[in-house]
């Protein structure tokens, strides 16, 4: 059959200066593409061969071969898979230049904004129009297995293509792209050095199932007659892709060092990984996952531009790093490989569509790394405690996103706690040692354990002997109001809303001497409220002070300041909120104030000071800012100035 010349459509050039120059962001792919062709077409001939006994095709040694030659300015890439009739080159290949290109492009164009793109890629072959990015010009040559004769296509990409029939061809596909020359100056972009097509290889199909094979540079003539030295005796071929996707070979075939080599490669990390995670999900939709757990945080874990998310691989072959849509943010410090039979993809399989299967796989990969991590607790308990030094931050932040997995997050999260200052606890085990009669769950936020321990709010509880979390990391101000109750107990700040921790026994005995001591305070309450007015709301008697003269609490649904000066940080406008000043009624100083107060003794300028000097105390004793420091230093100066 002789030599027929087809001429392109307006839209099929439309469509091959897209593939160029708009759909992939990187010319490397276009490797990575044609690899992933001969891959399918050696799965298909497997497959033909085991159906079909007169096929006669020859499936002892399956492979890739890439061959290079720097002074031609060609790469070839080639498999002795299934191969492509006549026919199919035209159906297939073919497509872009036939009665279908118009509603290709139309699909293409709408596919940006959509995600409708699933299948656009097998459908069209488009994969292989990648190859114009780096050629001039672009010739196939293939004999389907079972077949005689085989066909030629030859296009350079621009106005022009061709078929031929071939007599003689060899069973499988061959790809010969003529490189563009400018990519010859541009050493990141020569496709003919070896160690540029290792690389592409190692990148993105180091786990295709079939060997990818390149014959070395041969040595030059060294007898000046121009003929290959080492013709006689030709070098074997290198295997470059390892094929070992430890992901898809049972848990007894591979060594804890093979994982461990898989994550060191994966996240550039020198360390052992502190938990290796497998999953297989079968069914409708099937894709296998071999996640990794660090063994410790990196210095940029909060950082912004952070890098999280697993590598995305569909049928073993590369698509892209830092697939986010497939982690959570809060478990952004996980590292590992989720390959997918199926995915839906955009047509240059570089961006994943948001669609049902993603959303399960997400949360199905987040359920298994929460599960993984409740396992550890008691099977590894030291393991446990390495992640939770480490990264327990991070997964607290889940606690204000994740509703599903909200009770599964706290069920792995350890606190600080008044009841052993060496060994965090859980909530449940907080619930476990609670009191006869106790209903809440009582914390208490700060910015270090020590200035919590120390805070006036914990007294009533040390003296009861109440059990209180002690919160010290940023994320503890929001998750804190996000998260109602654990168990049926209610979480409950020490330092909001009135604390009554007698019993009713108590409650009896202590009720005329409380009744007495507001009658005694009244006055003293009324005009430190009026007098501290632009500070505070109320000023009442507090019956969560042992020690401390006065502290400041907060409403039960009021903001602290602590997380309003987070909003501000993150410039979210915060209205400014008062709270109440709590007195001791039994501390000296508070007697002593009331004493002067009632009997007028004192001159009113002095007496405004006390006041003033009793609200910066309780202030500081929680780790507040004054807004007048330098006011508080000259009245505390003049007050010890006097007793001196």
């Amino acid at each position: 059959m002789p030599t027929e010349t087809f001429e392109f459509q307006v839209e099929a050039r439309q469509l091959l200066q897209m593939m160029i120059h708009s759909i992939y962001s990187n010319k490397d792919v276009f490797l990575r593409e044609l690899v992933s062709n001969s891959s399918d077409a050696l799965d298909k001939l497997r497959l033909e061969a085991l159906r079909d006994d007169t096929l006669g095709a020859d499936v002892s040694d399956l492979h890739i071969a890439i061959e290079a030659d720097s002074q031609a300015r060609t790469l070839t890439v080639r498999d002795n898979g299934i191969g492509m009739s006549r026919d199919e080159v035209v159906q297939l290949i073919g497509t872009i230049a036939n009665s279908g290109t118009a509603k290709f492009l139309r699909e293409l164009k709408e596919a940006e904004d959509s995600a409708a793109t699933e299948g656009l890629i097998g459908q069209f072959g488009v994969g292989f129009y990648s190859s114009f990015m780096v050629a001039d010009e672009v010739t196939l040559l293939t004999r389907r297995a079972g077949e005689s004769q085989g066909t030629r296509w030859t296009s350079t990409g621009e106005g022009t293509y061709t078929v031929e029939a071939v007599d003689e061809a060899p069973q499988g596909t061959s790809i010969v792209l003529r490189l563009k020359p400018e990519d010859s100056e541009d050493q990141l972009h020569d496709y003919t050095s070896p160690w540029k097509i290792k690389e592409i290889v190692k990148r993105y199909s180091d786990f295709i199932t079939w060997p990818i094979r390149m014959a070395p540079a041969r040595p030059a003539a060294q007898d000046g007659t121009g003929a290959d030295a080492a013709a006689e005796s030709p070098a074997e071929p290198e295997t470059l892709n390892s094929m070992k996707a430890l992901w898809a070979r049972s848990r007894d075939e591979v060594t804890d060092a093979e994982y461990h080599e898989l994550y060191k490669h994966i996240s550039h990390d020198w360390t052992d990984p502190l938990e290796t995670i497998r999953l297989q999900a079968e069914g409708t939709f099937e894709y296998q996952a071999l996640l990794f757990i660090p063994a410790h945080a990196p210095q940029d874990l909060f950082m912004q531009g952070y890098k999280r998310g697993v590598q995305l691989y569909v049928k073993r072959v590369f698509i892209m790093d830092d697939c986010e849509a497939l982690m959570p943010q809060y478990l952004r410090f996980v590292k590992g490989v989720v390959d997918a039979q199926d995915l839906s993809l955009n047509v240059s399989r570089e961006i994943l569509q948001q669609d049902r299967q993603i959303q399960l796989m997400h949360r199905r990969l987040a359920k298994k790394v929460l599960s993984t991590i409740k396992d550890m607790m008691s099977a590894h308990p030291e393991r446990y405690a390495t992640l939770w030094r480490e990264f327990g931050r991070v997964l607290k932040e889940g606690l204000l996103g994740d509703f599903e997995n909200r009770d599964a997050i706290l069920g792995v999260s350890s606190f600080a706690t008044t009841h052993d200052k060496d060994a965090p606890t859980t909530l449940a085990q907080y619930v476990e040692r609670m009191k006869d009669g106790q209903e809440h769950i009582f914390y208490l936020t700060g910015e270090s354990r020590q200035a919590v321990e120390n805070s006036p709010h914990m007294e009533a509880f040390q003296a009861k002997g109440i059990e209180v979390l002690l919160l010290t990391d940023p994320v503890d101000e929001v998750w804190v109001d996000a998260v109602p109750e654990f168990d049926g107990k209610q979480l409950r700040s020490v330092a909001k809303g009135e604390v009554d921790l007698d019993t009713e026994q108590e409650k009896e005995q202590a009720g005329t001497e409380r009744e007495q001591q507001q009658q005694e305070y009244a006055g003293l309450l009324s005009w430190m409220t009026d007098q501290l007015s632009e500070n505070v709301k109320e000023v009442r008697l507090s019956s969560r002070l042992t020690v401390s003269p006065a502290c400041i609490v907060s409403d039960a649904n009021d903001v602290t300041p602590a997380l309003e000066n987070i909003y501000r940080a993150m410039g979210q406008p915060v209205p400014s909120v008062k709270r109440i000043l709590e007195l001791n009624p039994k501390h000296p100083l508070i007697l002593g104030l009331n004493r002067t107060h009632t009997e007028g003794k004192d001159d009113t300028t002095t007496l405004d000071e006390t006041a003033e000097l009793v609200y910066a105390m309780a202030l500081l004793a929680e780790g507040g800012e004054l807004s007048d420091p330098s006011r508080f230093v000259k009245l505390m100066a003049d007050r010890l100035e006097r007793t001196l």
